[in-house]
């Protein structure tokens, strides 16, 4: 265990690496471009989590901080990096800044792109002020300011929230989903009817995926909160120059619709990371068909990729959960760990 461990991205999965390896007394090396850890809950200003309800400042921040506080664990922030060569028990890392790290293996936690939802202009994000993302809202949430229009900064009193919003949507070239949109627009409902009990809330959708324990949240969101489902194919938003018009149909009883609302929040989903392309480049390792961090060896050894001793964890690999990307983190520095190990074993035998 001489050499340390390098782990690429200080989100979730990776603040979950670093502290399951330090945790053993493994030293660890933190690579991570952004100038503040914590990835996007963080970076992105998340409210509550689901489905804990905590907020994200808190739970993703008391990642950080026992992280920067463990002597085991070097941080490099605003760095990424640059090259990468060797072989399991020697790998060599050169850093943007120009510094190098040698470690015996590494796992890339680098996770995921939020969709842009300029690249569905027909619903109206980018041409009206009060079509926002979820991501906008959770802003407007957790830095207590509340959830307002943007347009006259007023209260709306009716939001409609747009499923699928970058996923399973094959005209778009984003055929996945994003597997974490319906329970965040569940739990952003019940927030805004929380802060805004006159508001009336509807979720437009074309399947409701709350799977496993999540589901709690989609009945606790109707039940308690009256947050209201309409099962809906959308064909466009538009505006009268006040309220916020969305046209689709009704698909239960197959009748077209056209609501006005006061906000229209997109519900995006999660794009593979913009840099993956380098980051398979640097690293050696081979995409997924749709452009995340592909996965080997699934049933055998947790994150590998195809380059061994180099392992993957997080949204990185595909839409995740923040609970599962942490739980990944973990599974990937016991193989990483039992990379160096194994490697070790090796050239001891060998002497």
């Amino acid at each position: 265990m001489s050499k340390p461990i390098l782990v690429v991205g200080g989100g979730p999965a990776g603040l979950s690496a670093a502290h399951s390896l330090a945790c053993v007394g493994q030293k660890v090396v933190l690579v991570e471009k952004e100038d503040t850890l914590g990835g996007a809950p963080i970076l992105s200003g998340y409210s509550k989590l689901v489905p804990s309800g905590e907020w994200a400042k808190d739970a993703i921040g008391s990642m950080v901080e026992r992280v920067v506080k463990n002597k085991l664990i070097k941080i490099h922030t605003g760095v990424s990096v640059k090259e990468f060569s060797g072989k399991p028990g020697n790998f060599k890392a050169e850093l943007s800044d120009g510094k190098k790290i040698t470690a015996g293996s590494t796992i890339l936690c680098t996770g995921f792109t939020h969709f842009d939802s300029i690249n569905k202009p027909e619903w109206g994000f980018g041409s009206f002020p009060d079509v926002v993302t979820t991501t906008q809202v959770e802003q407007m949430i957790s830095s207590g300011q509340g959830v307002r229009r943007p347009s006259n900064g007023e209260k709306p009193k009716r939001v409609a929230i747009l499923l699928c919003v970058g996923s399973r949507d094959r005209q778009i070239g984003r055929e996945w989903c994003s597997k974490i949109c319906c329970s965040v627009s569940a739990k952003m409902g019940m927030e805004i009817r929380e802060e805004l009990p006159d508001c009336h809330v509807y979720v437009y959708y074309m399947d409701i995926r709350t799977f496993g324990l999540y589901e709690e949240m989609y009945w606790k969101s109707q039940e308690e909160f009256k947050v209201k489902y309409i099962k809906a194919r959308i064909a466009e938003v538009t505006s009268d120059g006040d309220k916020v018009i969305v046209k689709g149909e009704d698909t239960l009883v197959k009748r077209p619709i056209t609501i006005p609302f006061d906000m229209v929040v997109h519900a995006i989903g999660m794009d593979p990371n913009v840099d993956n392309m380098l980051i398979s480049s640097i690293f050696g390792v081979d995409l997924h068909n749709w452009g995340f961090l592909d996965q080997q060896n699934m049933y055998g050894t947790a994150g590998a990729t195809s380059r061994e001793g180099v392992f993957v964890a997080g949204a990185a690999t595909g839409p995740e959960t923040i609970d599962d990307s942490i739980a990944q983190g973990s599974a990937a520095a016991m193989s990483a760990l039992a990379s160096v190990g194994a490697n070790l074993t090796t050239k001891t035998a060998a002497k």
